[in-house]
């Protein structure tokens, strides 16, 4: 199972500009833990995220001479994506595509038809320049919105991307509105029916559900997981307070209840854990 530590998801709304050295203390810790992938930071106006506003800077300050992880940077459009790929350290850029129209154009200023059309581009870009375009679905679970929402416009949205040759997709719980009776039948639609295409699931969850949900998309066959060391982050469009990012250590109690070896190094995780409860300040 492939597990993608997200430091990016749980710093971008912090109201406190964290320092520049901080972030590059924690995501170096990060980086000795062993995790597939490592969202560390986003090229995107720094209008609209403040926090992740020295990412060139962070990046410059990490050691990857003995990491195997694998950094991803978000991005909001082409621009980023061109600015993205300049960094020959970084292996994936993601881009948020919304099933909501509505948080399409809240999110990235851009109709979800424009947005396509930028994905299409970030993949050939991508393609060209020897990263890998992640889509992840935003509101891939419902919208506050009342934004049509169904299984099948979720499947439309992945066939279009299919279609471009994008090869990971990840659905985002992005205010916490999935349950099991959404993500199972979600997953087990999509994962046969696009063979070529690796799954994720980015899930938001409050503290009592976050096991039923971990469970529901790994026995429809999910193995790519996104959390966040104290599930700390999270959308501030929740309708309850308590939602946040997914728990790496839980994501880690359920690969040890199912039986499954993490991969990872856990004294430097307990490092990790012990620098993000400095940098998040919780216990």
């Amino acid at each position: 199972m492939k597990l993608i530590e997200c430091p990016r998801d749980a710093m971008q709304g912090l109201p406190e500009f964290i320092p520049t050295a901080t972030k590059i203390n924690y995501l170096n810790a990060l980086l000795k833990v062993g995790f597939d992938t490592l969202d560390f930071g986003s090229f995107v106006s720094p209008k609209a995220i403040p926090q992740l506003r020295d990412t060139a800077e962070v990046l410059a300050g990490l050691d990857l001479t003995a990491s195997k992880t694998k950094l991803l940077a978000i991005v909001a459009n082409l621009r980023g994506a061109e600015t993205a790929v300049q960094h020959p350290e970084i292996n994936y850029l993601g881009f948020p595509l919304s099933v909501s129209e509505t948080f399409q154009r809240r999110n990235t200023n851009q109709s979800t038809a424009e947005a396509l059309t930028d994905v299409a581009a970030m993949h050939e870009l991508c393609e060209r320049t020897g990263k890998t375009l992640v889509a992840y679905l935003s509101m891939g679970f419902g919208n506050p919105y009342g934004d049509a929402w169904s299984p099948e416009i979720v499947m439309d949205f992945t066939q279009q991307l299919a279609a471009m040759g994008v090869r990971i997709v990840a659905l985002s719980d992005t205010i916490g509105a999935s349950s099991a009776a959404t993500i199972a039948p979600l997953f087990s639609a999509l994962i046969p029916a696009f063979p070529h295409i690796e799954f994720g699931a980015h899930l938001h969850t409050t503290p009592t559900t976050w096991h039923e949900k971990v469970a529901a998309a790994y026995e429809a066959g999910c193995r790519r997981f996104d959390g966040a060391i104290g599930g700390i982050g999270g959308c501030p469009m929740a309708a309850d307070q308590l939602t946040g990012n997914m728990a790496t250590e839980n994501l880690l109690n359920f690969l040890a209840e199912v039986g499954l070896e993490s991969g990872l190094d856990l004294a430097a995780f307990a490092r990790a854990r012990e620098e993000a409860a400095g940098v998040f300040a919780f216990h």
